[in-house]
């Protein structure tokens, strides 16, 4: 058995200038990794202090590389508007020859970014759910031809969707799409649970599952549990020696 693997950095703090995410990503994709993604926030809690663009970081990303998966893990869509993304996430793939993921959620409030007051967001868990149905559908509407131009992948960019276990609402958002990301996946027993449930929901035979570790985590218990890709990851203060030590071990 057999699983992508890819290497998962927050562009933040030491990775928060664009250009050394982009000779990390040439440096996996050199070294034979099958993807790079990067977190999606506009702030994020201490100690970190320093958060860069995710979409400028991937169009960095994306000019230094040509072979690997690339995308944002995950955009909440609550707090972007659908037409705006259409045309970033199209402009994206294009450049990156039609290498995007676009991976989505409904984004965490533990790091004040969707503070009502400061940012206008929307604070309530199941007003976000919606919208982000909601944009998922427009979304699709403006890849499918409502804008032009279009993305160069067929039928459109791949989306995966955040979940944590055992919530169920995910799992249905999740098997309508293409994939499945796992928050906060303790053991691969839970993984398998999470597998099947998402199956018996109606998940394609080629849904990805993706899940995320620390370095030198052994991914074969994962990819027994139906993991279908290993991102390596690296915590809220990434460091490029550390990120590169990673890639360099395969």
């Amino acid at each position: 058995m057999g699983a992508r693997r890819g290497i998962f950095v927050a562009p933040f703090d030491e990775l928060s200038e664009p250009r050394a995410v982009a000779e990390l990503a040439a440096r996996a994709e050199h070294r034979g990794w099958d993807g790079f993604f990067v977190w999606d926030h506009i702030q994020y809690r201490a100690p970190v202090s320093a958060v860069a663009d995710p979409w400028v970081t991937l169009a960095a990303v994306a000019m230094a590389t040509e072979r690997v998966r690339i995308g944002p893990l995950v955009t909440p869509l609550a707090r972007r508007r659908s037409h705006k993304l259409a045309r970033e996430t199209v402009t994206l793939d294009r450049l990156s020859g039609g290498r995007l993921v676009l991976g989505v959620g409904l984004g965490g409030d533990r790091n004040g970014e969707f503070d009502r007051e400061r940012f206008g967001e929307e604070d309530d868990p199941r007003a976000r759910a919606k919208l982000l149905d909601d944009g998922l559908e427009r979304l699709t509407s403006y890849w499918a031809g409502e804008f032009e131009p279009r993305p160069l992948q067929r039928p459109r960019i791949p989306v995966w969707v955040a979940g944590r276990w055992p919530n169920r609402a995910p799992l249905r958002r999740a098997a309508r799409w293409d994939g499945l990301f796992p928050i906060d996946m303790e053991e691969p027993a839970q993984l398998a649970e999470m597998v099947a449930a998402v199956r018996e929901l109606g998940a394609r035979d080629d849904f990805e599952i993706v899940v995320d570790h620390p370095p030198g985590t052994d991914p074969d218990p994962w990819i027994e549990a139906g993991a279908t890709w290993c991102l390596t990851g690296f915590g809220m203060q990434p460091e490029r020696a550390e990120v590169e030590r990673a890639i360099d071990a395969g």
